[in-house]
């Protein structure tokens, strides 16, 4: 007999989830499926990619406690369409297939239609990848037209107070650790000797 787990959610602490669990159940047993156990998120935001609940599922599905995850709707699982099929596409690696009821999508082997859909939504979230990526570039570059530093802080520190202590036999390693600023950063910042002035000046 298959196994699944029952996954439901709401948005606010005062909404019940008893609907969906009975609906979930009901269609479990009907088709001779054992539910392995229901899992309920209660005032958490579909938007949000890490829900209490469904984290438990998800390790559990990478444990293949079950075989079959079942949500009422899709958007009991998640509004955003990258989260879901990301999550999908972890419990499919699983061996868990996924099938949103009242809406047949999921990723169930026999069932083309279902799988179709889940095609589809995979192409719009590769798609809302795409222009989120576009618009994070072009906000750089407007920044940068602008004179605005993007990226990871400067650092600021004296390079002829690192010639210095170089000078002394310190290490890269006491040198970062005294000034709070990384190896790489002082190596990619001294490629060249420190003119002897610049050193007395230090």
């Amino acid at each position: 007999m298959a196994k699944a787990a029952i996954y439901a959610r709401v948005s606010t602490v005062d909404q019940n989830c008893g609907i969906q669990l009975t609906e979930l159940c009901r269609y479990a047993k009907a088709r001779g499926i054992e539910v392995f156990a229901e899992y309920v998120d209660t005032g958490v935001s579909g938007a949000k990619s890490s829900r209490p609940a469904r984290d438990k599922l998800m390790e559990a599905a990478r444990l293949r406690h079950f075989d079959l995850v079942l949500v009422l709707r899709l958007d009991r699982w998640g509004r955003s369409v990258v989260d879901t099929v990301d999550t999908l596409r972890a419990l499919t690696d699983a061996g868990v297939a996924f099938l949103a009821v009242a809406q047949n999508i999921g990723t169930e082997e026999s069932n083309p239609m279902a799988r179709f859909m889940v095609s589809i939504m995979s192409a719009f979230a590769e798609l809302e990848r795409e222009m989120i990526v576009e618009r994070v570039v072009a906000g750089v570059r407007k920044a940068q037209a602008a004179g605005k530093h993007c990226g990871r802080p400067l650092r600021v520190f004296q390079r002829a107070k690192v010639y210095a202590m170089r000078a002394e036999g310190k290490s890269w390693e006491q040198i970062s650790k005294t000034l709070g600023v990384p190896v790489g950063t002082l190596r990619n910042a001294l490629p060249k000797p420190l003119p002897k002035k610049a050193a007395a000046d230090a």
